[in-house]
């Protein structure tokens, strides 16, 4: 019997995981005891064996925001801009990690999604380290099992071949134009081509299961979502200028990163970072990582 979608992410996102990784994903669901209810890690470090010196990537998902930063400007920020990004640091490891709640996660993985930025991240592999009880583990399951449907129903107009590796090809391509990447173009296609197995079995079960329409006119619906999303990685970088400990250093980085500049930070700017986020932004147009 084939493997269905929903059993595959299952398996992946419960497979074995650097213990180290573990141990981080609990203490930072312990920061916030109220709320915590997952703990996914993702990105290139799941391929790494040493973790010493690497930036690791959670996604935190909480039961609401005001469970999870009282009645902070924070939550406001969150649920307005989604995600908040914070660093984190334990036993030696150093992380960032993005706070989302249940509903948000939910939707941000769905076809109706305004940006790319969730969907095409879980589309890929990620382990569930931490997780409060059965139920969340279902919704995060659900969730995460949604994302390979919605690039590939988004990415089918738009491909020249109808096969499921040339649909995930497609469709991180067309992805990596709606974000700020410093990573060169052939990236997204050497993400399938690192595991194409892997995609192949997900691609599969996805369009055995059938996926969703996809949008009528779906040149626009990339365009709309290409042009969104380079504005929110914008707004969101801005925001990380609070959020982040040292964000206008963080905001510095990124942008000499996407735009090949080579930004020193200011005094003054390390003193008010909302205006020196405001100063540092057209530095990302002019580079030409915003069009």
């Amino acid at each position: 019997m084939p493997d269905t979608l929903p059993s595959l992410v299952t398996a992946e996102l419960t497979a074995p995981a650097d213990p180290r990784a573990a141990a981080m994903a609990g203490a930072l669901a312990a920061k916030y005891p109220d709320a915590s209810r997952a703990v996914l890690f993702y990105g290139s470090c799941l391929r790494e064996k040493n973790l010493d010196g690497l930036m690791l990537d959670f996604y935190l998902i909480v039961s609401d925001y005001r469970e999870a930063y009282g009645k902070c400007w924070l939550a406001t920020a969150n649920r307005l801009i989604p995600p908040n990004v914070f660093p984190f640091e334990h036993n030696g490891l150093i992380a960032k990690y993005a706070v989302l709640s249940e509903a948000d996660f939910a939707r941000l993985n769905g076809v109706g999604a305004d940006n790319v930025s969730v969907w095409a991240r879980f589309a890929q592999p990620a382990r569930l380290l931490w997780v409060a009880d059965d139920l969340a583990r279902q919704r995060v399951v659900s969730a995460v099992a949604s994302a390979t449907p919605t690039l590939l129903s988004l990415a089918r107009p738009m491909a020249d071949a109808q096969d499921a590796l040339s649909l995930w090809k497609a469709g991180f391509a067309l992805t990596y134009n709606a974000e700020l990447r410093a990573e060169k173009n052939g990236r997204s296609h050497s993400i399938v081509d690192a595991d194409p197995e892997r995609y192949r079995r997900f691609g599969e079960a996805a369009l055995a299961d059938g996926l969703p329409p996809s949008p009528k006119d779906a040149p626009a619906r990339w365009r709309e979502l290409q042009r969104r999303g380079k504005r929110l990685s914008v707004i969101r970088l801005a925001k990380a200028s609070f959020t982040y400990a040292g964000g206008i250093d963080y905001l510095a980085w990124k942008i000499n990163r996407h735009a090949g500049t080579t930004i020193v930070i200011k005094p003054w700017q390390r003193r008010w970072p909302l205006l020196g986020a405001l100063t540092l932004l057209p530095r990302l147009f002019r580079g030409g990582a915003i069009r």
